[in-house]
């Protein structure tokens, strides 16, 4: 194999040039001669580092003014309970809207704070299909504290482009596998949330975007280490913050402006994706469940038409450097995770290989 390429779901690959710079700062960060692990994140060097990485954020995502950029522990699931923990206020319920596993998930941790009213999205076109409901039909409780939804689930490969209508009903996401893969009108939500480890960077990190009007509001019992305002008065350093983890999200976010910021992720996202997906839908051997319009840019999740053939498929893919196409274990079949970090050359080797197994197998 001359080239490794990870496709991985998460922890995923990171760009290749921010893992050498990496490398190559390792131990001796910014010429102190110690790692940036080894530094207090009281140090001036290291605060003007995390100063840096979240204004990179706010540009990348053309981030107003009047929200508040957190750099939180505990991860996307932390966040399913940090949400109703910060944003019931004296509200008794929350609006979930549900499309796969990880929307399913934010319920059961809510549901432990308030009365979750829950709205399946997803229905089926007339090919079998799996489809999600316009947004104008969705059922949401407007006495409820907010609305909250994933706009890509990472194991079904589903995927909500569009920002749904949900009139003056405070909108809350968790981006965690297709943050900064595309612009997003921030102002739309009153919360946008993600786990680090798809396209923001390693594990042990989760971002909080969070309007400032939303503040106050949390449970008196909500642990200080997930009050947003405390962690919004704190700079995110109530306590010692994840600071590797930050430094190379700081990293990733500097590639992404190289890269010409996320309108060009998005054109390249996009011609991955078709790649990929124009190929399983000319093949008689791979077929892809979901509807074109609900279709993950990020996780492609693909079906062989002989599931006997799943075990030589991972191990002749492994064995031509292709990794962890295994599906997830709810949905089985296989698994592509195409985030930025992929380039399309990895794609079209990915392509050819299955062409290539298609060809000798039917």
């Amino acid at each position: 194999m001359d080239k490794i390429y990870n496709f991985c779901a998460g922890p995923a690959m990171l760009p290749e040039a921010v893992m050498q710079q990496a490398q190559a700062e390792f131990c001796n960060w910014q010429d102190l001669g110690v790692s940036v692990m080894e530094v207090s994140h009281r140090g001036k060097e290291y605060i003007a580092m995390a100063a840096q990485a979240e204004q990179d954020l706010r540009d990348l995502l053309a981030i107003p003014d009047n929200y508040k950029v957190l750099f939180c522990q505990g991860g996307g699931r932390g966040q399913f309970a940090a949400a109703p923990l910060n944003l019931l206020g004296d509200k008794q319920s929350i609006s979930y809207i549900t499309t796969g596993q990880w929307s399913k998930s934010a319920v059961a941790e809510g549901e432990k704070h308030a009365k979750a009213h829950v709205f399946d999205a997803i229905t089926q076109n007339e090919q079998g299909q799996f489809l999600v409901k316009p947004s104008q039909q969705w059922q949401i409780d407007q006495d409820s504290a907010y609305l909250h939804y994933c706009p890509n689930e990472t194991i079904e490969g589903i995927a909500i482009d569009e920002i749904p209508e949900v009139g003056d009903m405070v909108l809350v996401a968790d981006f965690s596998s297709t943050i900064l893969s595309q612009p997003i009108d921030v102002s739309k939500f009153g919360v946008i949330y993600a786990g680090a480890q798809k396209n923001i960077g390693p594990s042990g990190l989760a971002i909080a975007i969070v309007r400032e009007d939303l503040l106050g509001k949390a449970h008196p019992l909500t642990p200080n280490i997930f009050n947003y305002e405390i962690l919004a008065g704190s700079d995110s350093m109530f306590n010692t913050p994840p600071t590797y983890s930050w430094y190379l999200a700081g990293l990733v976010f500097k590639w992404l402006k190289a890269q010409g910021g996320l309108s060009a992720m998005a054109q390249k996202n996009t011609a991955k994706a078709e790649l990929l997906y124009s190929f399983i839908d000319n093949s008689d051997f791979y077929q892809n469940n979901v509807a074109p319009q609900n279709r993950s840019k990020m996780n492609v999740p693909f079906q062989l038409a002989n599931e006997q053939l799943d075990a030589a498929f991972l191990a002749e893919s492994a064995a031509a450097g292709l990794l962890t196409l295994k599906g997830h274990r709810l949905v089985g079949g296989m698994r592509a995770s195409i985030y930025n970090a992929m380039p399309i050359e990895g794609v079209q080797a990915l392509v050819d290989f299955m062409a290539d197994f298609a060809k000798r197998n039917s």
